[in-house]
């Protein structure tokens, strides 16, 4: 269980506002390494990245960005469950963390059914599952040295059980996909102690149509899933809302689309109802882009908050 010590500890390393990107990993190692010492001089303090089935495996690719930078922290967002055992978990989160002090989170997570099942397994019971993994990641053995300064956790979570679980055995929580009343959702369920760190997806367009089209077309997978369907049907969601990519009312709790302004009021918006770290994912049409452009336009107005 982690203690008002470690959650302010994450506080610290997360600040207010990180980057979430996808398209790092799908950069060679020299970009990846550039793109984040760019990231890093634009004054973001964290970097968040992903493990889908066909990511860059977590803990390597944080290595890899923590040793292109010198203080920017780079945290998963999700090392997945079913990707290695809780001893593997356990003992990698150590090895960067040693070799990191203070700079690298371990957010961790349940994953999804048809990613799961990609990888060979059977996504049965994933709440018990994931509080039985968490005992087993607590009792691992390491005969490296202990860090000095162990890696904070965040559990994936999006339901009241998940949340509550996220409470009580690791330092906060970290939603994905998600509108800002789903935020003042899980402060509530947290309650005021454990870190809220939300993933909030960003289109820096000015032009409604096309602004929502890219929304909609990275919504249309998500949509698919069913953690996040019925995540947004408990938040109020007609399922009408929910199909191709999602109605405009969809599109315009969940992203964060226009100008800078226009972001930076999304952003505020978690912000006030209960986020404690706003991690944000700039999209375009182009999977592989990296949105630098977008970041520099955004960091004097973001990282100010």
């Amino acid at each position: 269980m982690a203690d008002e010590g470690d959650r302010s500890v994450l506080r610290a390393i997360l600040g207010r506002i990180g980057v979430w990107s996808f398209a790092l990993e799908r950069q060679r190692a020299a970009t990846e390494r550039d793109a984040a010492a760019e990231i890093e001089a634009l004054g973001y303090p964290v970097i968040w990245v992903p493990e889908s089935v066909g990511s860059k495996e977590v803990f390597s690719q944080a290595s890899l960005l923590l040793t292109a930078t010198s203080r920017i922290a780079v945290a998963s967002g999700i090392a997945s469950i079913w990707a290695r055992d809780a001893v593997a978990m356990a003992n990698g989160a150590r090895t960067v963390a040693d070799a990191f002090p203070g700079r690298f989170v371990l957010g961790l997570g349940v994953s999804h059914a048809p990613s799961v099942e990609d990888r060979g397994g059977a996504y049965v019971r994933p709440l018990t599952r994931m509080r039985a993994y968490l005992d087993e990641m607590d009792a691992a053995r390491y005969d490296g040295p202990e860090p000095e300064r162990p890696a904070p956790r965040l559990l994936a979570a999006l339901g009241p059980r998940m949340l509550e679980l996220a409470a009580a055995r690791a330092a906060g929580a970290h939603p994905y996909f998600v509108p800002p009343e789903h935020t003042a959702f899980a402060r509530a369920v947290l309650g005021p102690d454990p870190v809220l760190a939300v993933e909030l997806t960003c289109v820096l367009d000015r032009d409604p149509t096309r602004g929502r089209e890219v929304c909609r077309s990275f919504a249309r997978r998500y949509l698919e899933l069913p953690n996040y369907f019925s995540n947004l049907r408990r938040m109020g969601f007609t399922e009408q809302d929910l199909v191709d990519g999602g109605s405009d009312r969809m599109v315009d709790a969940v992203f964060a689309w226009g100008d800078v302004d226009a972001i930076r009021n999304k952003v505020t918006m978690h912000l006030d109802v209960g986020a404690d770290h706003v991690a944000i994912q700039l999209r375009t049409g182009d999977p592989t882009d990296l949105c630098l452009p977008q970041l520099r336009e955004l960091a004097p107005a973001l990282l100010e908050i």
